[in-house]
């Protein structure tokens, strides 16, 4: 009896040192503000069996999961900031000629790696999902593609941001682990044709080539190998809302807030010049480029006339422009700015604007220092107490005179005839003592045969012999013509380009509906580096507007410059296609009136008609037959 007395003794002297250790738990628990869990109570009962030297360390215990605790918090707190980013911009430019030049520039800056093995991105943030698995899917290290409606006028309007030549432009780089470059350029091209409701799937062999030095890479690498290069143009292409609409839809606020809601179509379309485009590229974010990133830029550029809105006055506003008004910024823009150029106007002698603002801004713009007035539509004082922002702007005076563009060029077809014909290519520089290179491309297709033998280059009447020349000829219904020269302009000169061409015979299945309007021959491109008259920045890290940070700049008393010229019409031999319709129609009028004849002597059925008595016998009939009498025959 005394054994099974002792053990339970025993046992409630440990069911009560448990209870009582637990209570002490609490306690501590009350005290440090930290909550234990049943297990580390059970845990910590089985290791602390002694007294306050397991006190002590259980108090330096919580005190160091307090000390993990805060860790944790301050880890929590002290999380990266956002790896895209989005800025927003418009500028505007008044022109000599009376005209306003709007550009709006949007900018998505992701810091992510598309290309990278194994390296899938499923969560889109800012950057739009369409392109980012267009770029991951078939490899493109740049984009750039514009959709313009019009012509650039530049000595009328000097030198525009970002250039771009009429219709359908669209040049890719892709990555040199891609081993089929031209079924992933015919995939992307249609796939591009659905995201932005364009003709891009025309894009074939017949209109793509590969420069070799005109389009060099605008982001990071030194890609020099152009078998990873496709340009195409489709001079033709007509640019209306349809191609608007997706444009649109990329930016992160959409058209519902931001600078974005100044685009309504119906004003946009109804202008002198119209250009959107879309250019994505890698990019740095440091001075030291370790952490490179996806820049996505969006701009798009129009031209109001004076003229063709019907104002008939030279006074410009916002509202008169877009038919709207500014009214917030985008919320998911770090910066949201309008520019307004104010460098002909330090006084205030030639237009007067309105709200003014005492934030002003210079920038080294095409090789010229420009003033610029800044409003940032993220400070709430910008709007007013209408909370909207309207710019006015009123020409007081005479425009003055523009200064000339350092660089212009034209092209024209000359000759008589549809047979033969000849390409003319001017190009122009301004400048009065600098002689500087460009680089000229010429694609010309197929069915205009060049004769390369006949090329000539002069300037000032002298014979001006290009130190480099690539020719790739053509092949019938396969590709067309490549032509690029390097060739020294001397200063203040006009060098011309000629080469003869042959025009040839399409089958009658090659001619489009219209036949007779013509046919459309790509722009040519010129590249050049132009002197700057002022030193240019060649820090591409710092902060600069965005308009004036697209091209990079490596040499300060040089930047880099594109230029378009006009897309040529061109006649062909053009059968006359009423005579297959004169001939369907006689054909189709024998066949009718021969099978019918014939037909309707086989099937109809012939009967004996019987002669009809006169009127005497019938009426003596009609007696004898009331008679009884037999007829008459």
């Amino acid at each position: 009896m005394a054994a099974p007395r002792c053990v339970l003794f025993l046992l409630y002297i440990s069911l009560f040192s448990v209870l009582e250790y637990r209570s002490s738990c609490e306690k501590l628990s009350d005290n440090t503000g930290e909550e234990q869990s049943a297990s580390d109570a059970l845990r910590e009962v089985k290791s602390d069996v002694s007294g306050n030297n397991e006190d002590d360390r259980q108090w330096q215990s919580t005190d160091v999961e307090m000390d993990k605790s805060v860790e944790a918090k301050d880890s929590e707190s002290a999380r990266p900031a956002p790896k895209d980013q989005f800025q927003e911009e418009l500028i505007i430019r008044p022109l000599h000629s009376g005209d306003i030049y709007a550009s709006f520039q949007f900018r998505t800056l992701w810091d992510t790696d598309f290309l990278q093995q194994g390296n899938k991105v499923s969560h889109y943030r800012l950057f739009p999902k369409s392109l980012g698995q267009v770029l991951s899917k078939f490899s493109v290290r740049e984009l750039h593609i514009s959709f313009t409606q019009g012509f650039w006028r530049t000595m009328q309007w000097g030198q525009p941001f970002i250039p771009s030549p009429p219709g359908a432009e669209l040049w890719v780089w892709f990555d040199d682990t891609v081993a089929d470059v031209d079924e992933n350029w015919k995939e992307l091209t249609n796939v591009l044709s659905g995201i932005f409701c364009a003709s891009l799937n025309f894009i074939d062999t017949t209109n793509t080539v590969q420069p070799s030095a005109s389009f060099k890479p605008l982001g990071l690498g030194n890609a020099t190998d152009h078998r990873f290069l496709r340009y195409a143009t489709l001079p033709r292409e007509i640019v209306c809302t349809e191609n608007l609409t997706p444009w649109k839809k990329l930016l992160p606020c959409g058209s519902k807030a931001g600078l974005a809601v100044l685009m309504k179509s119906e004003k946009l379309f109804h202008s002198s010049f119209h250009s959107q485009a879309v250019h994505i590229r890698p990019a740095c974010q440091d001075g030291q480029c370790a952490r490179p990133a996806w820049e996505l830029r969006q701009t798009l550029n129009v031209v109001f006339d004076l003229y063709t809105s019907g104002q008939g006055k030279k006074e410009w506003s916002l509202f008169k422009m877009f038919s709207r008004t500014l009214t917030e910024a985008c919320p998911l823009a770090s910066s949201s700015k309008v520019y307004v150029d104010i460098t002909d106007n330090p006084e205030g002698e030639l237009f007067e604007l309105s709200p003014a603002t005492p934030v002003l801004s210079q920038a080294v713009v095409l090789g010229d220092r420009r003033t610029y007035s800044v409003y940032d539509l993220t400070k709430a004082d910008t709007f007013g107490q209408l909370r909207s922002l309207n710019l006015l702007l009123r020409w007081k005076g005479d425009n003055g005179d523009m200064l000339r563009p350092l660089l212009h060029a034209e092209r024209y077809v000359a000759g008589f005839g549809l047979q033969t014909g000849e390409i003319h290519t001017l190009v122009y520089n301004n400048h009065p003592f600098r002689a500087f290179p460009v680089l000229l491309l010429e694609s010309v297709p197929w069915y205009l045969r060049l004769y390369i033998h006949t090329l000539k280059v002069t300037s000032k009447s002298r014979e001006n012999k290009p130190s480099y020349i690539h020719y790739q000829p053509s092949k019938d219904r396969q590709r067309p013509h490549l032509l690029e020269m390097l060739i020294q302009l001397p200063p203040h000169s006009v060098t011309e380009v000629t080469v003869q061409f042959e025009r040839a015979l399409l089958k009658w299945t090659e001619y489009p509906p219209d036949p007779n309007h013509g046919f459309y021959v790509g722009s040519s491109v010129i590249s050049a580096l132009v002197p700057s008259m002022v030193a240019m920045d060649t820090n591409l890290t710092q902060e600069h507007p965005l308009f004036s940070s697209f091209f990079p700049v490596k040499e300060e008393s040089n930047y880099f410059m594109r230029v378009y010229t006009e897309p040529l019409l061109v006649n062909l031999p053009t059968p006359d296609f009423s005579m297959p319709y004169n001939v369907i129609c006689l054909t189709c009028t024998v066949v009718a009136v021969g099978y019918g004849s014939f037909y309707n002597l086989l099937t109809r059925t012939f009967q004996v008609d019987e002669p009809s008595l006169p009127l005497a016998k019938r009426l003596a009939n009609l007696v004898r037959r009331i008679r009884g009498v037999p007829l008459l025959t």
